[in-house]
């Protein structure tokens, strides 16, 4: 849907609705991967996802400007679950626009941290 130009996105009223469905799916997948991470390596129990987009900086599990990043996407998350009636369509247009490049970023920074991981609990176990 972001290759579609905002017309064609407003044409039909499932883009928006897909679209918010979509993104706060995957916002909400973000945050489980990164406190899944936090608990299992570093024995750190976080609940708040703007803490746990901290955290995941500050521990140098992902970037710190990532991290920095995910702290402002934490609180729409909350958005789009207790005041998505106040979510225009053309606002996520512009999200899915501009800002995808910072899951895929995060993706990426986690299968960073992954592959050291493996790697160091295979040494020390080893």
């Amino acid at each position: 849907m972001a290759g579609m130009s905002l017309p064609d996105f407003l044409s039909d009223r499932r883009n928006p609705a897909s679209t918010e469905s979509f993104l706060r799916r995957s916002l909400e997948a973000v945050f489980d991967i990164g406190r899944h991470i936090l608990a299992k390596s570093r024995g750190e129990k976080i609940i708040e996802y703007k803490e746990i987009a901290l955290f995941l900086g500050r521990e140098k599990v992902i970037p710190l400007e990532l991290s920095q990043k995910l702290i402002p996407i934490a609180g729409y998350r909350n958005r789009l679950v207790h005041f998505y009636h106040e979510i225009s369509d053309k606002e996520l247009y512009e999200i899915i626009k501009k800002d995808l490049g910072d899951i895929e970023d995060f993706v990426k920074a986690i299968e960073r941290f992954l592959r050291v991981y493996r790697r160091n609990t295979h040494k020390v176990r080893g």
